[in-house]
């Protein structure tokens, strides 16, 4: 979603705008170079990262793409959602954009689905499932927020399936939110909120559960040194539970951890800047399923989706 003063510039001019399929904005800076990195020691993945380089485009059906997360069943597939205003479906694309496979979404009244993640159904499961975080507040007034569950599908095709609601609210009050992440040893899901002070807060998701509210427990708050960023749009956690992304609008950064067996001991892990390759709105990150490198994607139909590897 665009930050908060946007959508009231937009409301007090009284523009409406329909999204389907959203232009391709005229000028788009160009990322050139991978930057200067801080090596990543002592975690799986990569020692550093290399130049981003163009995979795809964003697809006709995903104007206003807001999450990406890397299908476990389906090798090379990632699970892609749109913005609010947009029909209840969840895609399954390839790196290059190509969509394989259309899921519509029955059972429930989306307000503002934000992020995607994938991972076991429930701690100690053996199933997979597709989450979708419908979180996003902007002027932070829902009392409730939810995640949207429903299971992977064996073979990919177009489908029509019924979500499971996992409601939840927060300890502190009303939160805006667009990242979510799995750490799929555990099956635990986790929430970083989007504020204009820090990278956000951190908010585990225990004893979700179908029919029942919980309540999520803060773990910290992420913080960029020198408070140089803020507005999260997206996370994603590494395969091993060492590195954690975190997508900006115009950044992506990277938390490590060596030896971190869950969240909480990788929030005492240490912040540092990774390539961002060039996106008009920049709103979705996900690892790659082998934690080599990362997939990162935005809103608007042709803008390109990137692939980082390793240097």
């Amino acid at each position: 979603m665009a930050p908060r003063w946007t959508w009231a510039l937009l409301l007090s001019v009284g523009w409406v705008a329909c999204s389907r399929p959203k232009p391709v904005p005229s000028e788009v800076a160009v990322q050139e170079d991978a930057g200067t990195q801080a090596p990543a020691v002592g975690v799986p993945g990569c020692g550093a990262y290399g130049i981003p380089q163009q995979a795809g485009v964003v697809p006709d059906e995903l104007p206003e793409l807001s999450g990406l997360a890397a299908s476990v069943r389906h090798p090379g597939v990632f699970w892609a959602h749109n913005d609010s205003g947009n029909d209840f479906e969840v895609f399954a694309i390839d790196e290059a954009g190509r969509v394989r496979a259309r899921l519509k979404l029955t059972g429930a009244e989306p307000r503002d689905v934000e992020d995607v993640a994938v991972g076991p159904c429930a701690p100690g499961e053996p199933r997979t499932c597709v989450f979708l975080a419908d979180i996003g507040d902007n002027f932070e007034l829902r009392e409730q927020v939810r995640l949207f569950r429903v299971p992977e599908p064996e073979t990919l095709g177009d489908a029509t399936v019924p979500v499971e609601v996992l409601p939840f609210t927060y300890p502190d009050g009303s939160h805006d939110a667009e990242a979510l992440v799995m750490d799929a040893r555990s099956g635990r899901l986790v929430v970083l909120t989007k504020t204009r002070r820090s990278l956000g807060d951190v908010f585990a998701l225990d004893g979700l559960s179908p029919g029942s509210v919980i309540q999520a427990t803060k773990l910290g708050t992420l913080e960029v040194p020198g408070g140089v960023d803020r507005l999260s749009t997206a996370a994603s956690l590494h395969p091993s539970g060492q590195r954690l992304l975190v997508r900006t609008y115009s950044r992506v950064w990277e938390l490590r951890q060596s030896g971190a067996t869950d969240v909480e001991s990788l929030l005492k892990g240490a912040l540092v800047e990774v390539p961002a390759g060039s996106q008009a709105q920049a709103e979705a990150v996900a690892y790659l399923p082998d934690g080599q490198g990362y997939f990162l994607g935005t809103e608007f139909t042709g803008q390109p989706l990137w692939r980082v590897g390793c240097r």
